[in-house]
């Protein structure tokens, strides 16, 4: 009889990652990596040809800064990562990519071969992000059961570890800072449901920007002091990056803290004060805060509401957020699930909900999808560029929807659907998810002729496309065309290295 695969959940982080199973009465675990620790840091480095991640690549940060690449999950959705290592660019999704499979080879040492995970992302991630991460885990050799939310990820933790599961309805507010992205989620949870009410972020917000700050601080003493700017040299950004994290870590213990770094050769020593920081960085905390607003502006509910204030992302430990929070919300926020290891836990849940865990309590997961999904149109008076919004955000998933276009002129053989995500009535201040081309079309086709385009969005976040022209037509399902995706070859090639422990130049066509 063959075993029943691993439930394992993945947070597939910024600049930390960590992954989770279940025991055997169900109960989530950590999984310690090859270093016995339980969190991987999503760093590469780039040595000799071969390619090192984890705490030995952030190590290398001090030395071999232009070696290593860091914060790829920022990056998702471009062509390729911005830092060159021996002048070759990397796709984000690839480098992703590489982090997995670290995560599944360390998984695979505990529990045996793994086949399939859950894997999280922000929830503010758009579709076009969705599937880089879907791409990435296919090179990292992983069948994807799911992805899941990470507020909704911790929410089902935090649920589980309550017994909230089946319990009577509470709506829970999830604060999610981690290393990267922000996301803030408000949840109901009771009744076998984890029902998403409205969700929002910012995928470009986290503890980095929080490390920036202290960067630029100390490389303007030191420009002021010796005429020397660190941010200039890749190997001094390095060792300054990494003793600003740790002097941040040292404000959310102690009201101050001292910097002391080598400044090619001159011996530089700054000290701050926790106050000092939290204002160099109020403006970061209060974009968190005014999303927090608005997330619950779009749910129509009150603060007090709110049942409880879910604290995750290691950036949640300095002090100003939970502050801010108190003073916003009305309620002390809720610390009882590790902020670094619930979102894979509540990941590890839902592989064994998938999977028919038999010590699992069952429920249900509902989302919304947080970017409104349109077509680029036109106005028909002014002929100007128009979203035709067919997907509001906020949209409970799945969601299917229609609108009905027209051809421009007679005899057109051939239609271009733009599919765009965003809330702006200007398709141009979209983002661009991609394209569908409908060829060949019946000869001496009739202007206005009425196109049918049909959106099917999945729970995970992906989108499915069909197109019908004329009234009688059949829907076609059609695949979109994203300029930043990898092609299948690309994405076959990279899968086959990466099991085979290699990493060269992409094939011919990228």
């Amino acid at each position: 009889m063959t075993a029943p695969q691993p439930a394992l959940g993945i947070d597939l982080g910024t600049t930390n990652s960590a992954s989770a199973y279940l025991d055997a009465h169900g109960n989530p675990q950590t999984l310690s990596n090859s270093e016995g620790e339980p969190l991987t840091p999503s760093v590469l480095l780039f040595e000799d040809g071969d390619v090192i991640v984890g705490k030995e690549a952030s190590k290398a940060a001090a030395t071999d800064y232009h070696r290593v690449v860091d914060c790829a999950k920022r990056q998702l959705g471009r062509r390729l990562h911005d830092k060159q290592i021996d002048g070759q660019q990397y796709p984000p999704e690839l480098l992703q990519a590489l982090t997995l499979a670290k995560l599944r080879r360390d998984a695979e040492a505990a529990l045996g071969p793994i086949r399939s995970a859950v894997v999280t992302v922000p929830a503010y991630f758009d579709e076009v992000r969705r599937k880089a991460t879907q791409d990435a885990a296919y090179m990292a050799g992983l069948e994807l059961l799911d992805i899941i939310n990470e507020p909704t990820a911790a929410a089902i933790a935090y649920g589980h570890r309550h017994q909230l599961t089946n319990g009577p309805p509470q709506v829970v507010l999830v604060y999610d800072l981690g290393g990267g992205t922000f996301d803030v989620t408000v949840m109901q949870v009771g009744n076998g449901e984890f029902l998403t009410l409205a969700t929002d972020g910012d995928v470009q917000l986290g503890g980095r920007d929080w490390d920036q700050r202290l960067v630029d601080w100390a490389s303007e003493a030191c420009l002021a002091q010796f005429r020397i700017d660190p941010r200039e040299d890749m190997r001094m950004l390095g060792r300054l990056w990494r003793e600003c994290e740790d002097l941040k870590h040292t404000l959310s213990a102690r009201a101050k803290g001292t910097l002391h770094f080598d400044c090619r050769g001159e011996s530089c020593r700054l000290e701050i004060t926790r106050r000092e920081f939290e204002e160099r960085t109020s403006d970061l905390l209060e974009r968190t805060a005014f999303t927090t607003r608005q997330t619950l502006d779009a749910t129509g509910l009150d603060w007090s509401d709110i049942s409880q204030v879910l604290l995750v992302g290691g950036s949640t430990r300095m002090p100003a957020v939970s502050e801010m929070l108190r003073n916003l919300t009305g309620r002390t926020p809720d610390r009882s699930v590790s902020p670094d290891e619930a979102v894979a836990h509540g990941a590890a849940l839902h592989a064994g909900h998938l999977l028919g865990g038999e010590h699992l309590v069952p429920f249900t997961v509902r989302n919304v999808n947080s970017h409104s999904l349109g077509v680029a149109g036109a106005d028909p008076a002014t002929k100007l560029p128009r979203t035709a919004v067919l997907i509001p955000r906020n949209t409970p998933l799945p969601a299917t929807a229609r609108g009905t276009f027209k051809t421009q002129k007679t005899g057109q053989d051939s239609i271009l659907v733009q599919i765009v995500e965003g809330e702006s009535a200007n398709p141009r201040d979209c983002s661009q998810l991609g394209r569908c081309v409908v060829r060949d079309l019946p000869p001496n086709l009739p202007a206005k002729t009425p196109v049918i385009v049909e959106f099917n969005y999945q729970e995970n976040g992906r989108l499915q496309v069909s197109v019908a022209v004329g009234d009688d037509a059949a829907k076609v399902e059609h695949e979109l065309i994203r300029e930043n995706s990898l092609t299948r070859q690309q994405l076959d090639h990279w899968r086959a290295q990466i099991a085979a422990g290699t990493l060269h130049r992409p094939p011919a066509d990228g």
